[in-house]
């Protein structure tokens, strides 16, 4: 029997004895412990990345200030191109672990350290083909939220394949995304609402399911809406 949600990752220990043997297992301290396992990991994992990132942006930015050879040069040669394009990589690298590590590894309760949550958020869609309005009275939720609005811009991002515009507000959380062939598909809209089991996630889906399953542990209802040139994702309380 495939059980949904995060139960086939919850520890035999966190079982309640009580539950018929093939239910799925219900004991909301279960699913902390599997949400707080997949936040550490993550955090771990675009901690050992961003080192390795930050050197190399840090070396090209060093190669051009202190190579006049290639600095000096009044017209684009390969070497000048090929450093700032190494340049530009890295830090466009920096920006999507910076999002990954919030959107994913940030703990309920943790400081946020490096910049806000916003600008993550923006810098993490700059320099691309969707532009973002992460509006005031977002940037005031707490970080779990705004960890629920990252999540969700992400998921609406993917909505656009043409690129567009992001709008995040508040009361309830909600982002709208407005572009060309604007649409979630019934699969990312059934992850997104929990409704599809872990079993046949894939990697298109697992982006929307793990909002969902996000929005569920802060008390919020997901919902999602679409018309033509616009989508519109709701996280309201339950």
């Amino acid at each position: 029997m495939v059980q949904k949600g995060m139960d086939r990752f919850t520890a035999g220990d966190c079982r309640d004895p009580s539950m018929a043997q093939g239910q799925p297992e219900n004991n909301p301290a279960c699913q902390v412990v599997d949400m707080r396992i997949l936040e550490l990991l993550t955090s771990r994992l675009c901690h050992e990345l961003s080192g390795p990132i930050a050197a190399i942006a840090n070396g090209a930015e060093l190669l051009v200030e202190e190579d006049a050879s290639i600095a000096s040069l009044p017209g684009p040669t390969f070497m000048r191109d090929a450093v700032m394009l190494v340049e530009d990589s890295a830090h466009r690298a920096k920006s999507r672990l910076q999002f990954y590590r919030f959107a994913y590894g940030f703990g309920s309760g943790s400081a946020i350290a490096g910049p806000a949550p916003h600008e993550i958020a923006i810098g993490f869609f700059a320099g691309g083909r969707i532009v973002t309005d992460y509006a005031e009275s977002v940037r005031a939720l707490s970080p779990d939220l705004q960890k629920l609005a990252c999540n969700m811009l992400a998921v609406a991002a993917g909505s656009l394949p043409r690129g567009g515009r992001l709008v995040a507000t508040d009361a309830p959380l909600t982002v709208e995304g407005y572009g060309e062939g604007a649409g979630l598909s019934a699969e990312a809209r059934n992850a997104l609402l929990l409704a599809t089991p872990v079993a046949v996630l894939t990697a298109r889906t697992v982006q929307p399911y793990f909002t969902g399953l996000l929005a569920k542990t802060l008390a919020r209802s997901m919902d999602a809406a679409a018309e033509p040139g616009k989508i519109r994702l709701t996280a309201a309380p339950t």
